[in-house]
């Protein structure tokens, strides 16, 4: 057990390489998240995800036996429509990407535009053509604002990788010279919404997750606990590569998951305790 899990009060769970690998639950998934559910531990699943709504994110993990509901779920789909929301109330805004993205825009209030957006948003895109990146270059060179859902260069699929979202802007950003706000890990937008949800002060959340360039080096950005579970992409062997990489340290690393909620349970017993 680790005494600096004594400080946190909710946490923030990351998906692909954490709770799962493609379709298949990792061991001890199912009984983390019953486990924060008994005990009424606030926490909420955050992805960089762009293309799923978060009914569906929610579904996938239901299917899988990982107690979920939508209300549990932060994309960086949603994130980046609540972004512009504050940003630019009702704007218009071409997006580049897929149902999740389109969904969240519109629940957000936003005009969905064909031509002449003030804002042009891009995420992943299983159809993404020439013609599309056209259009986004020259709107961008006209002056709207480019945000990006995600970085992710790329993304695991059928035991291999696919082109992510970050390959795409990659092509915009040559076409335009323009930077994107980034809002999906390692950026701190999707922290902030995500925490903000919570309700708790950062310092009072860790985050959860297998990959030190973007789920810990995004928590340590955001002041939150970082704790480190080496279930995906982040093994014993190349640890200390992917540390000096993200220039983090995690405050806190697991083999699994069961010893993760082992430590959680160790520290709800004690704080039982205290109060006795």
């Amino acid at each position: 057990m680790n005494m600096a899990m004594m400080r946190w009060k909710a946490y923030l769970i990351d998906l692909d390489g954490t709770l799962y690998h493609g379709n298949r639950m990792i061991d001890g998934a199912d009984i983390l998240i019953a486990g924060l559910q008994q005990a009424s531990i606030p926490y909420l699943f955050v992805t960089n995800n762009s293309s799923k709504t978060p009914e569906e994110v929610a579904g996938r993990l239901s299917s899988m036996g990982i107690p979920a509901k939508a209300d549990h779920v932060c994309t960086s789909a949603v994130a980046a429509a609540e972004y512009i929301a504050q940003e630019q109330p009702g704007c218009r805004v071409a997006y580049i990407g897929e149902q999740g993205l389109s969904s969240a825009l519109a629940d957000a209030g936003l005009r969905l535009v064909e031509d002449d957006p003030e804002v042009v948003v891009q995420g992943i895109d299983l159809s993404f053509t020439y013609d599309k990146l056209a259009n986004a270059a020259g709107w961008i060179r006209n002056g709207a604002k480019y945000v990006l859902t995600n970085p992710d260069l790329l993304l695991p699929a059928n035991g291999g990788l696919m082109p992510g979202a970050g390959t795409l802007s990659a092509a915009i950003q040559a076409a335009t010279g323009c930077k994107p706000v980034v809002i999906g890990k390692p950026s701190g937008i999707l922290m902030k919404h995500a925490i903000d949800r919570l309700g708790f002060s950062p310092e009072d959340v860790a985050v959860v997750g297998d990959n030190m360039l973007t789920d810990i080096s995004a928590g340590v950005q955001a002041g939150c606990g970082t704790i480190l579970v080496l279930t995906g992409l982040t093994t014993d062997a190349n640890l200390q590569s992917f540390i000096a990489d993200a220039g983090v340290q995690p405050d806190l690393i697991y083999r699994d998951l069961h010893e993760l909620r082992q430590s959680i349970t160790g520290i709800l017993l004690m704080r039982e305790y205290s109060r006795i």
